[in-house]
């Protein structure tokens, strides 16, 4: 260990990068934060962003930290990094980059290729899960560059996760986290290592063994800084960079959710309910959890695609008067919609949303659409407004319950994360609907405190993950859930929502036959 007991942790998010000084009890110190345009559209459908731009908005992102820090570098007693999931790198030998990234946004997908054979088709097919696993060797980036771009893939040496990429760059090895692996390669999520030779994704994939990284288990070190990324960053060479894992899963440790009865709900672009388990559970068969940010520890999660983005479209095309209402005074637009939402009453009238904007892999099926029932005419976008965050409570603690069906283990409290955190209204009606006590983190960048939080318990810091997340986390502000709201959110929940999908299925089957949409798994590009 350096001679510090402070921690760099550098979060790279889809918007954003932060480089986010954290002493050993978990109060961020200082904190610097660069904008990333999250990708550009060379194609409709497409999302590329260039991964040298990334390289140097961290950079970018470190200076600017130390310029101002209260703290020198100095104290800082090591590093580490979590990244935005899914965001894949093709590589040569020397680590340049042979094409842009593929953001995890991006929607194209790969037409006509072989099925799966041999006893594992066979296998599939029995299960029902064929179209499942045809669902992934289309969404696999990999497919898409070998089969489009085969000079590119030709030429790939290594095939990398964000992650991956930015480690390279600072440490000069190719290796990575084994928390980092949530995407369309063939990792065994049992076992936490890359798939054994019989595995079936190794044929459902394009990818050789030989492109992948070495993996190194949370909480392990990767390697040390380089000078050239010394020279590029600030941060001290020889500093070790600690493994964390990905954001998501940052963030669950980070909001303090180590045990499985506390769940981790982020309100961000993709919304989800994550909780921590040592044993390995399937919330939806064959899709698996995810690595944990605590080493053979596992994340169940259930995600809702488009989550937040529906209160990001709701502001964009209903909000012009509250954002314009907000610049005027000064103040931040969040408190306006927030009285949006206190003005109409728990169950928004009978507004109930479904909040399957975009449709899922298996639960919900390929065919599911959002919906919105019970308009009258007494709703204004008040009431629909409020319903939206309704809704994505409603599917969140659906999600819920499934993983404690799957688990055996009771939810008997949640964290909350993400942007819509900051909301008080969001957090109330999350508290009424799962009539559970809703804490926020006491820090807004709760997965860059988990990833120092891996690095703490690497460094010696603290003795183990239980001490670290015990010492370094705490709640925020509280929000209990209140009966009378329960009680209606109850009737709602058990009475409405939980049957909307089931009734609305075969007509949803019925438009995607019709008009075509949602798109089966024929190619988007």
């Amino acid at each position: 260990m350096a001679g510090g007991d402070h921690i760099l942790a550098i979060d790279h998010g889809t918007q954003s990068v932060r480089a986010l000084l954290f002493d050993p009890k978990g109060t961020l110190v200082h904190k610097a934060r660069v904008e990333v345009e999250p990708y550009t559209s060379p194609r409709p459908g497409w999302a590329e962003q260039d991964p040298e731009l990334y390289w140097r908005s961290l950079g970018e992102a470190c200076r600017q930290l130390w310029a101002a820090s209260p703290v020198p570098r100095e104290a800082v007693a090591g590093v580490a990094l979590t990244t935005q999931r899914a965001t894949m790198v093709n590589v040569d030998r020397h680590g340049a980059p042979l094409r842009p990234a593929i953001v995890w946004l991006d929607q194209r997908r790969t037409e006509g290729l072989a099925p799966v054979g041999g006893a594992w088709g066979v296998a599939f097919r029995l299960a029902r899960m064929a179209e499942t696993v045809a669902y992934f060797q289309a969404e696999a980036e990999a497919n898409w560059i070998h089969a489009h771009q085969p000079e590119v893939w030709k030429g790939t040496a290594k095939y990398l996760f964000l992650s991956g990429f930015l480690t390279h760059r600072l440490v000069g090895r190719f290796v990575d986290s084994v928390g980092c692996q949530v995407g369309y390669v063939p990792f065994d999520y049992r076992r936490l290592r890359w798939a054994g030779a019989r595995d079936w994704k190794w044929r459902a994939l394009a990818i050789e063994p030989e492109m992948l990284p070495e993996l190194v288990p949370p909480g392990e070190v990767l390697g040390e800084i380089t000078s050239a990324a010394a020279a590029a960053t600030g941060i001290p060479a020889g500093l070790p960079l600690v493994a964390a894992a990905a954001d998501k899963a940052c963030e669950v440790i980070g909001a303090g959710c180590l045990e499985p009865q506390v769940a981790c709900l982020s309100y961000g672009t993709a919304a989800s309910i994550n909780t921590t388990h040592r044993r390995y559970v399937e919330a939806i068969p064959m899709i698996p959890p995810y690595p944990a940010a605590v080493p053979g520890a596992y994340t169940l999660e259930v995600q809702i695609n488009r989550g937040y983005w529906m209160v990001s479209w709701f502001k964009r095309e209903f909000g012009h008067r509250e954002q314009r209402i907000a610049e005027e005074r000064g103040i931040a637009p969040e408190e306006l919609f927030d009285e949006l939402v206190r003005a109409v009453p728990p169950g928004s009238m009978g507004l109930v949303l479904q909040p399957y904007w975009s449709p899922g892999v298996k639960v919900p099926g390929p065919e599911a659409k959002g919906a919105v029932i019970g308009f009258g005419d007494v709703h204004t976008r008040a009431h629909l407004y409020r319903a939206i965050l309704e809704g994505l409570a409603y599917g969140l603690r659906e999600g819920g319950e499934r993983c404690q069906r799957r688990s055996g283990v009771p939810l008997t409290e949640i964290r909350v994360a993400g942007g819509g955190s900051q909301s008080d209204a969001a957090m109330q009606l999350t508290a009424d609907i799962f009539g559970l006590p809703a804490a926020r983190p006491h820090v807004y960048e709760a997965s860059g405190l988990g990833a120092a939080i891996d690095a703490a318990v690497g460094l010696g810091l603290h003795r183990d993950f239980g001490t670290a997340v015990a010492e370094m986390t705490r709640r925020g502000r509280q929000f209990e859930p209140d009966p009378t709201s329960h009680e209606i959110y109850q009737a709602l929940y058990h009475e409405v929502y939980l049957k909307m999908y089931a009734r609305l299925r075969p007509l949803y089957e019925e438009i995607r036959r019709i008009t075509g949409y949602p798109k089966g798994l024929g190619a988007r590009g």
